[in-house]
This record gives C-alpha cells, structure tokens and sequence, in this order.
C-alpha cells in the first residue's frame, strides 16, 4: 500500500501522517481489500476544502473531509492500476480546520479525529455511503470497528 500525504497547510502535527497511514491499512485489512493500492491523502484548510466542495459538489462551504473514490465497486469494473500495479483506491481531502474545531467540540483529541475522518474517507473509497439510514448505521459500525482496533477508539 502506498499511501501519498500531501500537507497544504499550516499546523499539522507530523506525527499523524502514521495515524492516517495505519488507519488506511486497518480499514483495508478491515475490509478483506487484498490488492495493494495508492492512496492519496492531502490535508487542507477551509478556503482549499470550500472551493473543492462547490467545484465537485455544488455546496459552497466548507465540510470536514471529502472522499474521491476511483472505484464503483459493479462488477466486472477494471481496476485503473498505477506504474506499481497497485489499484488506484482514490483521494481523501480533510480539513485541518475543520478537524480542530470538531475535536473540540466532541472533546477528543486531533488525532482521534484525524483517524476517524481517514476511516470515514476510506469506507467511501472501499465502496460505502450513508445516503440512507441503514447504510448510515452499517457505515458506522464499520468505522466504530476499524477505530477500536487500531487503538483510537472515542472515549
């Protein structure tokens, strides 16, 4: 698995570059996704993650994190491969701002939060939504999962 981390902003601890690759490679062992893959991974600030939510969304404002999955998942898809061979799994956009504020509010830490918004982001790219109410809760249990074994659970 390559994971490619791209820092856009001021103010991220280094040290959460290995939470998001570790919780990268739990959700992938998680979820039995047995290729190896590339990940891309870019850290931003709300005035990045606002342009990129209008341009690819419509929604003019900033949000969390963002997930562009190079998967559909139906069958028969061809997996679009990089010069490795790995499978091109897709990108993952967070909002360091967003982050900090969010870890603040819910009182956990900004790694607790980083590592929830990367497996949040990695469900997505692996396959999964949560438009409906039991895709939501099957979502989340998923993440809930992935977080308790890694370590970081929510306290």
């Amino acid at each position: 698995m390559t994971v490619l981390i791209d820092i856009r902003t001021e103010g991220f601890p280094p040290e959460l570059e290995a939470v998001m690759e570790q919780i990268a490679a739990e959700s992938l062992r998680y979820e039995r996704f047995l290729e190896e893959c590339e990940i891309s991974i870019s850290i931003v600030d709300d005035a990045e993650i606002q342009q990129i939510n209008r341009q690819f969304r419509g929604i003019d404002r900033p949000t969390d994190v963002l997930s562009f999955p190079q998967l559909t998942f139906a069958e028969g898809e061809k997996m679009e491969r990089n010069e490795n061979g790995e499978v091109m799994l897709g990108d993952i956009i967070i909002s360091l701002e967003r982050a900090k504020a969010q870890a603040e509010e819910y009182g956990h830490s900004l790694k607790r939060e980083i590592a929830f918004l990367t497996a949040h982001s990695m469900l997505h790219l692996l396959g999964y939504d949560h438009m409906e109410p039991e895709e939501e809760t099957e979502m989340f249990a998923r993440q809930k999962a992935i977080l308790e074994i890694a370590g970081i659970p929510r306290r």
